[in-house]
């Protein structure tokens, strides 16, 4: 019987760490990377920034070339969507409708971005997740003059806001919230942000969109009434306006909805056995299911040292839980070879597999437990930020050098220190900084150890 392949559903940065982690740890049979897009893996963090200002052109975001793929042998399906995972035999289903029986899955989709209804029916309304999203953008803003509004004032809405002013542009920050990335940075630290964006020249407005304007009545009726699902058709009348609820009227040729983002999981909730709430729900070892795991953007797995759930959407993380989750995913594979009295469940036949088709080494399943990073740059500014800073009940702000926008920033939860954040700093006190919530540690502790690392 020809051996069930293992399947990698994602072909972004944590799909390719998995394909390359497996083969490094040992794994010999079929591998299958599959991927929405028609582009290879690529990165994703430059398309707000080197892509979206024209610095970079699009191959240099690739992460690895077809000629740096053949190595892997992978099957790759690229264009191709999973539509549906049966977790007990481990089938997924594909838009094709060919159905996939695996040894195992790694799920690696990521997540898409929120839009609002009207805006694909509106010209000149973009969101930002993909490479031809932000090849589109910026063809946008290769003309000159543009009046951009960009409408959420997080991680995203901010760098796309510095890129297209630095580009010249008219440009609108508008945000639920007065204070850019407040939730990320917390409120001093997103003041600082403030500031230097008034600074180049960027308006900041709160308020929440009500609507888009065009320049037909038909389009402008299309974009009122765009919660009872009518209007023009998709690349329809261009935009003229945003709209908030407030009645404010904010002139737009363009807009960009940086609005957050959904996991891509809604293939998967046709199986009962996943829980798929603001992610697809996995162990401190990022399993699903038996025989199913998640990486990146999309998991949301129990980190042992924060005692909790959690779910990040960034770079590093999706490497690094790429590689745990095949590490994991082979180790128990290769328990279930030991405990199938002789069966291998690569083949669902007795256990005198060929060379090719036996089984990873055994390997030893370990929790996932990172040190979560992130970073952000705008103008000149490069935030790094280590640990939790989302959701925390305190936070300690002290600014260094106003004027230059060099300061630290130290989170804590119930009296922990679980994250810290800084602008500007050099390598060496942002390892110094790193140190310090690598675990959890007691709040006065970790101030100490912060003031130590910024003075000394």
């Amino acid at each position: 019987m020809t051996a069930r392949p293992i399947a990698v559903v994602g072909a972004a940065a944590a799909g390719l760490a998995a394909v390359e982690a497996l083969r490094r740890f040992g794994w010999r049979g079929p591998l299958t990377l599959i991927g929405d897009e028609p582009h290879l893996p690529y990165d994703r963090p430059p398309l707000s920034k080197q892509l979206l200002h024209g610095v970079w052109e699009s191959e240099r975001l690739l992460l690895r070339t077809t000629e740096q793929l053949d190595p892997l042998g992978l099957d790759l399906r690229l264009g191709t969507r999973a539509t549906g995972l049966d977790t007990a035999t481990r089938t997924l289903t594909l838009d094709s409708g060919e159905r996939l029986g695996c040894a195992g899955v790694i799920i690696a989709t990521g997540v898409a971005a929120r839009t609002l209804p009207g805006a694909d029916r509106t010209a000149g309304v973009h969101t930002l997740r993909t490479l031809d999203d932000a090849l589109a953008l910026r063809a946008r803003l290769a003309g000159p003059g543009r009046r951009l509004v960009v409408v959420g004032n997080g991680v995203l809405g901010c760098e796309a806001a510095a890129v297209a002013r630095e580009l010249g542009h008219d440009v609108t920050l508008v945000g639920r919230g007065p204070v850019p990335m407040a939730r990320t940075v917390g409120a001093e630290v997103g003041a600082l942000l403030a500031e230097e964006h008034r600074a180049r020249g960027v308006r900041l407005v709160t308020g929440a969109l009500d609507g888009f304007e065009t320049t037909s009545a038909e389009g402008e009726a299309a974009a009122e009434g765009a919660a009872a699902g009518t209007g023009d058709a998709p690349g329809g009348p261009p935009v003229t306006a945003v709209r908030l609820a407030d009645g404010t009227r904010l002139p737009a040729d363009t807009v960009l909805l940086a609005i957050g983002s959904e996991p891509a999981v809604g293939w998967l909730r046709g199986d009962p056995a996943l829980d798929t709430t603001d992610g697809l729900r996995c162990d401190a070892y990022c399993a699903a299911a038996p025989g199913i795991y998640a990486a990146g953007d999309v998991a949301r797995w129990d980190h042992p040292a924060h005692g909790l759930p959690l779910r990040f959407e960034h770079r590093l993380n999706a490497t690094e839980q790429g590689m745990a989750a095949a590490r994991n995913l082979l180790a128990e594979l290769a328990e279930e070879t030991r405990a199938a009295a002789g069966t291998d469940p690569v083949t669902d036949t007795a256990a005198t597999t060929t060379a090719d088709e036996a089984p990873a080494p055994a390997q030893e399943r370990r929790p996932f437990a990172p040190v979560p990073y992130f970073w952000s740059d705008q103008y000149d500014i490069k935030i790094q930020a280590y640990g939790l800073t989302d959701g925390a009940d305190q936070v300690e702000t002290t600014v260094l050098d106003r004027a230059e926008r060099r300061t630290v920033a130290l989170f804590g939860r119930g009296g922990t220190a679980v994250g810290v954040l800084a602008a500007g700093l050099p390598p060496r006190q942002l390892r110094a900084l790193r140190a310090v919530v690598a675990t959890p540690v007691p709040w006065e502790e970790a101030r100490a150890t912060v003031r130590a690392v910024t003075t000394g």
